[in-house]
């Protein structure tokens, strides 16, 4: 608590905060260009089956034939005809003429077929050249296709496991500067990679490395801002995120060759690397590593940053070493993943967020990264797919502030659960209908990962906050690796993935409702700051449940009623 007041003296909404949210945005506005961006990448064109003799026939020739030998009759006699369309996957093994002298006459249905022996053709019109296109990820190959994706979001799992830990142990700080440069080096790398094999290792790499920036970037403007800026910060950060989904679109367009676009994408990160030196360290989590000279030396900055003029009693003795003793054993303790299970409490609120962090992030991507499935224009999607955010975030990060998280984190994931399963029951031809339930959940998925970053900070203390953060994220990750796969039950049952996705957001939902509640609470710096956060909001809450009033009851019914509120609290704990 001490640490709001040492804030107020530097500065708690200076010029300082301004620069410092202002370029952790920045890194925001490339964030999507990598998580999203596979729409582009690994984009399906149409593609059929090569017929090397048809190539090889000239256009002379068959103009000069009294037959109609146009390249889409032959075609017609070269592969199967399958739902409305040629075959994508397959071709016959001798051509069909007879279907030369009549279009509808009937092909045996023990002709011989054979797959794609001789590659593929693909219409380049839309993508000049994708990692589908150059690796032939088409039909047996297609699981390759999402496993890239499931790769690289491996890759962000690992990196919320290492670097949440690493930062409560070495600095949110260096973990940012070291995995900015590195996500720039591997992003530039994945730009150049051979095979598809260099293609998904380095995915993986920028993925750990972007990641560990991400979930450390937040955590530490939630660290320099008191309780009243908070929601404005995850405003930034937000919209930040939904305006990179823009960037991403009008890079797409204007760079058809995945190997540019992923390029482009890619070196803005070195920028983003050297403007982050601007960041100092967490000053509330050198107080509790006890390097009390280290953290001066940031509060100090950051008062010159704000023009503030400090006062002669601002030093160790007088502010940070009580900030110290108050805090003495988290000093000399290294806090782990395994610290978040320690209590009944903590268990509890780790297990929800994580539960709600997983559906999120396999919904979410379930959405995002199916976008061709929805037979319209993808860069025409992806606009209204971004645009739903504006709202969306604008809508819940209003909730957020006037009801609070809980409301805000329940109410998105049922609405992106209903959605979803009420897709299924749309019919085939309503493609309008269909994509506004699929930009609704969309929107909702958003509001749900806008509710979450800011709630997962504002739930745990600041010795496990990135431990915390890490965990949660990690579990976000799981759920976007797993997204991409479902896509595969389709080809069993086409209405099932939407189904999954559509039960795991409801179940998200309704659980979320035991998480506490953290609207106008101070940020806690240790566990027991937060188990007594916690427990005075049970207080309240059973004070509400259980009126006592001089003007309903007598004073002995309400010391009964008190106490049975006791032992309610008891029983919780």
């Amino acid at each position: 608590m001490a640490f709001a007041n040492v804030l107020k003296v530097v500065g708690a909404s200076g010029k300082f905060q301004v620069l410092h949210v202002c370029f952790l945005s920045l890194f925001l506005l490339d964030i999507p260009c990598h998580f999203v961006g596979h729409v582009f990448l690994a984009a399906t064109p149409q593609h059929r089956c090569r017929i090397p003799w048809l190539e090889n026939a000239s256009l002379e020739a068959r103009q000069d034939s009294p037959w109609n030998l146009s390249k889409e009759n032959l075609l017609r006699i070269a592969i199967p005809w399958e739902q409305d369309s040629l075959s994508r996957c397959s071709r016959y093994v001798r051509p069909q003429w007879q279907l030369l002298l009549n279009d509808s006459a009937d092909v045996p249905d023990d002709v011989e077929t054979e797959g794609c022996v001789d590659g593929w053709e693909y219409d380049t019109s839309e993508f000049s050249s994708t990692i589908v296109t150059e690796w032939n990820l088409v039909c047996r190959n297609r699981p390759l296709k999402q496993m890239t994706q499931s790769v690289f979001m491996g890759g962000v799992l690992v990196g919320a496991l290492i670097f949440g830990g690493l930062a409560d142990k070495y600095g949110r700080r260096n973990m940012i500067l070291i995995c900015d440069f590195l996500a720039a080096i591997t992003g530039i790398c994945t730009s150049f990679a051979p095979n598809i094999a260099l293609f998904s290792i380095t995915r993986f790499l920028t993925g750990l490395f972007l990641n560990g920036s991400y979930i450390n970037g937040y955590a530490l403007g939630l660290e320099w801002l008191d309780t009243s800026h908070r929601v404005l910060f995850n405003k930034c950060m937000a919209y930040s995120y939904t305006s990179g989904q823009f960037i991403l679109v009008g890079l797409a367009y204007a760079f058809h060759r995945w190997r540019h676009l992923y390029f482009v994408i890619s070196f803005p990160l070195l920028v983003i690397f050297c403007l982050a030196w601007f960041h100092p360290e967490s000053a509330r989590w050198l107080i509790h590593q006890g390097r009390y000279d280290d953290a001066l030396k940031c509060l100090r900055r950051v008062a010159k940053i704000n023009g503030k003029s400090l006062p002669e009693d601002f030093h160790k003795e007088a502010l940070l070493l009580k900030l110290g003793k108050e805090n003495e054993e988290v000093q000399i303790k290294t806090f782990t993943f395994i610290d978040l299970f320690r209590t009944r409490r903590l268990m509890k609120n780790t297990l929800i967020m994580m539960f709600l962090w997983f559906a999120t992030g396999f919904s979410y991507y379930g959405l995002a990264l199916n976008l061709q499935g929805f037979g319209l224009n993808i860069y025409l999607l992806m606009i209204v797919f971004g645009a739903i955010d504006f709202p969306s975030k604008f809508l819940i990060l209003l909730v957020i502030n006037h009801f609070g998280r809980r409301v805000a984190g329940v109410a998105s994931m049922l609405l992106a659960g209903i959605t979803c399963i009420v897709f299924v029951f749309l019919p085939a031809g309503a493609d309008a209908v269909r994509t506004t339930m699929a930009v609704i959940g969309k929107g909702a998925l958003s509001s749900s990962f806008t509710t979450i970053y800011l709630w997962v900070g504002e739930t745990f203390p600041t010795v496990l906050r990135q431990n915390a953060y890490g965990i949660s994220s990690m579990m976000a990750r799981v759920g976007a690796m797993i997204s991409p796969l479902v896509i595969l039950l389709k080809e069993f049952f086409p209405p099932l993935p939407q189904l999954i996705y559509g039960s795991v957001a409801l179940s998200a939902g309704l659980v979320a409702i035991l998480l506490p509640e953290t609207r106008n609470m101070s940020l806690p710096d240790t566990i027991e700051e937060m188990l007594q956060q916690q427990q005075q909001q049970d207080i309240k809450a059973v004070y509400e449940f259980l009126p006592c009033s001089a003007e309903h009851v007598c004073v002995h019914q309400c010391a009964c009623n008190c106490d049975l509120r006791m032992k309610i609290l008891q029983l919780q704990d």
